[in-house]
């Protein structure tokens, strides 16, 4: 994935875990968010925006990937909620399909 550059600042994703969201910032102004819920030892992704004004290409993919990222770090099975997320995790599979249990891939058409 090519660099992800906002006014030539690359962009942080952050864990918002009082406000149960990931954000995406650059030069401390917010540029996207994933609202989460915690349940049981998965993380389900809710919902995923970026702000259209402040979007650059490249951006949502750059927020989701690094919220799945985080998710495998902390052991954290993934309930892809989101379009958006289920779209990435379909897209890439290899990377991330790991991260559904398995159990519950049906559910969100990743079987």
């Amino acid at each position: 994935m090519t660099e992800v550059l906002v006014n030539g600042v690359k962009p942080a994703v952050r864990d918002d875990a009082e406000n149960n969201r990931y954000v995406i910032e650059a030069d401390g102004d917010q540029l996207g968010l994933i609202d989460y819920r915690m349940r049981d030892g998965n993380i389900a992704l809710i919902h995923t925006e970026v702000d259209k004004a402040k979007s650059v290409p490249g951006l949502a993919r750059l927020l989701v990937t690094e919220a799945l990222g985080d998710a495998r770090a902390r052991g954290l099975g993934v309930l892809p909620y989101c379009p958006y997320v289920r779209r990435t995790i379909d897209k890439n599979r290899d990377e991330f399909l790991d991260l559904v249990p398995e159990g519950r891939r049906a559910e969100f058409k990743l079987d």
